[in-house]
């Protein structure tokens, strides 16, 4: 045998056992564990019930209307502020408010309950709440207005909440708003707490 095939022959019985060392099968003890995670958000599902809160014609200066609703937590986490955003728009009839805003006259006292309507734990007007955005269950002036959870909306349950509006007599002439109406649209804005360890 030639020196080249010898050669040739010691490159390739090189080559074929290093294919066996990396790509062979070698017999050992193993053994496997698998782990698995889930993860499932909550949710917030704040709703308002009736979604009306008042409905009322031939109003004068004077009159007063005491309403009430649900704010209703059908979530799966808890509410830890809601925050009260107002809005309106009027519709003066006769073109003769001149600049003067309805929502400055109505003014809406908050109740904390049903028997004590005559002491409300804070009153503003309309026109002063349209520029407030306050959280309803805890700080500013309502914590009263919900406080028996400790300033939250717990999943699944609802607070009843009390409210008077008023059209403020306020011995000047009233007349430019006779025929008007007021369009109130309060949206109620739920949010979460803090994170915590799980």
């Amino acid at each position: 045998m030639s020196i080249k095939k010898k050669l040739g022959m010691g490159i390739a019985t090189a080559v074929l056992g290093v294919g066996l060392i990396g790509g062979g099968t070698f017999a050992y003890f193993s053994d496997q564990a698998e782990a698995t995670g889930n993860f499932a958000a909550g949710t917030l599902d704040l709703s308002a019930n009736p979604t009306t809160v008042i409905d009322v014609e031939n109003i004068k200066p004077g009159d007063w209307m005491t309403r009430s609703f649900d704010l209703v937590n059908g979530g799966s986490l808890d509410i830890a502020t809601i925050d009260l955003l107002t809005d309106y728009t009027v519709t003066d009839v006769n073109g003769d408010n001149a600049g003067e805003d309805f929502g400055k006259h109505v003014r809406v006292n908050f109740l904390l309950n049903a028997d004590k309507h005559d002491v409300p734990i804070f009153s503003t007007t309309l026109a002063e709440l349209k520029n407030m955005s306050p959280d309803v269950i805890e700080g500013n002036f309502f914590s009263a207005w919900l406080g028996e959870r400790g300033g939250k909306l717990a999943a699944g349950t609802s607070d009843k909440l009390y409210v008077q509006f008023e059209f403020v007599e306020n011995g000047q002439d009233q007349n430019k708003f006779q025929g008007d109406s007021l369009e109130l649209t309060w949206t109620f804005e739920g949010k979460q707490g803090a994170g915590v360890a799980k």
